[in-house]
């Protein structure tokens, strides 16, 4: 890059784990181009992973989700047009869309960027969007979602020494976990995730909380079960047909989350937000995948353990009668459980 401030305008606007897999893309232009401002175009439920950023000089909060519900009432047009003028507050030197959708790429089109870098078709869900883009990549021999990504970085000259993700660390945050786990009395814990973003990615309610008596039986560890506000009726209806003695559920915030993902011994879950902070902690992993690739973007530790299967199953969003990830046992997750503790603690 030429001049003495570079200005890039990042576009990464959902979701938990996308966002995660940014962040050393992120970092690593602000550790190649340290006088560079960067701006960060994001959903504004999710803005507070990127509070405190080291590497972000300011957020551009969006609510195109909120928008999409209310496209015809009055407020969204007034919400819409301030959301435009933050867009074009500065001029960038690059604009970096890693979503490669067709709003991110307009929005990519609206910012005051004559340079505007996306991947090349084949690697977009959208493909018809690289119309938008003046530079297209393609990240040939790049498997997980965070090389791909730091291959639009690298275009404009960043290099990456290593993967940095600088997830906030609010003291509230670690107060309340802090607070919550002295109150539970148990020095050692592992988390459960049993959410997911649509429930083909999901493994079946039964089986964690057939998992959860096997458990109880063998490690004398607190399990702690968490997941949104929406997921807590489910997750109480699983704790209660494992007639748990030491499963808990553990509500908290994304940030609460990440604070505690950070004392965890185990995280176990499928292929959903709170698996990719884990992983961005270095929290040690058992993931259940089915219609997702773990090598695309599953933990990228070569210490935790995947278990895989697509199954013979509809694994669509939108099928009629969706189906949980078929054909990994209880049993099966269960060795992963006791081999990657072995790993992890001997």
């Amino acid at each position: 890059m030429t001049g003495s401030r570079p200005r890039f305008l990042v576009i990464r606007l959902s979701s938990i784990g996308d966002i995660v897999h940014a962040l050393p893309a992120v970092s690593a232009l602000g550790e190649t181009f340290p006088e560079a401002e960067i701006d960060w175009v994001v959903e504004t439920r999710y803005a507070g992973l990127l509070e405190d950023n080291p590497f972000v000089h300011r957020l551009v909060k969006l609510d195109t989700l909120g928008w999409r519900r209310k496209l015809s009432s009055a407020q969204t047009f007034r919400e819409v047009a301030r959301g435009i003028r933050a867009l074009r507050q500065s001029e960038y030197d690059a604009a970096l869309d890693f979503q490669g959708l067709w709003k991110s790429a307009i929005i990519a089109r609206l910012c005051r960027s004559q340079k505007r870098v996306g991947f090349a078709e084949c690697w977009l869900r959208e493909p018809a969007a690289a119309i938008f883009y003046t530079d297209r990549v393609a990240p040939h021999g790049r498997r997980h979602m965070i090389e791909q990504n730091l291959a639009l970085a690298e275009y404009l000259g960043a290099r990456a020494s290593r993967w940095h993700f600088p997830l906030p660390r609010r003291r509230e945050d670690e107060e309340y976990v802090d607070k919550e786990l002295a109150r539970l009395g148990s020095p050692e814990y592992m988390v459960i995730n049993p959410g997911g973003g649509w429930t083909a990615k999901c493994w079946g309610p039964e089986n964690y909380a057939a998992l959860i008596r096997r458990l109880e039986t063998e490690i004398p560890w607190k399990v702690l079960l968490t997941g949104s506000p929406a997921e807590g009726a489910a997750i109480q209806e699983i704790l209660k047909q494992a007639e748990a003695r030491q499963a808990v559920y553990f509500p908290s915030t994304l940030l609460q989350f990440v604070a505690l993902a950070r004392r965890t011994r185990l995280f176990v879950g499928c292929d959903t937000g709170p698996l990719h902070l884990a992983a961005a902690v270095g929290t040690p992993i058992v993931a259940i995948y089915g219609p997702t690739d773990p090598a695309r973007n599953g933990p990228f530790s070569s210490s935790d353990i995947v278990l895989w299967n697509r199954g013979p199953i509809n694994y669509t969003r939108r099928t009629p009668k969706p189906s949980y990830i078929s054909g990994t046992s209880v049993d099966s997750v269960l060795a992963a459980i006791r081999e990657r503790l072995r790993k992890a603690y001997g």
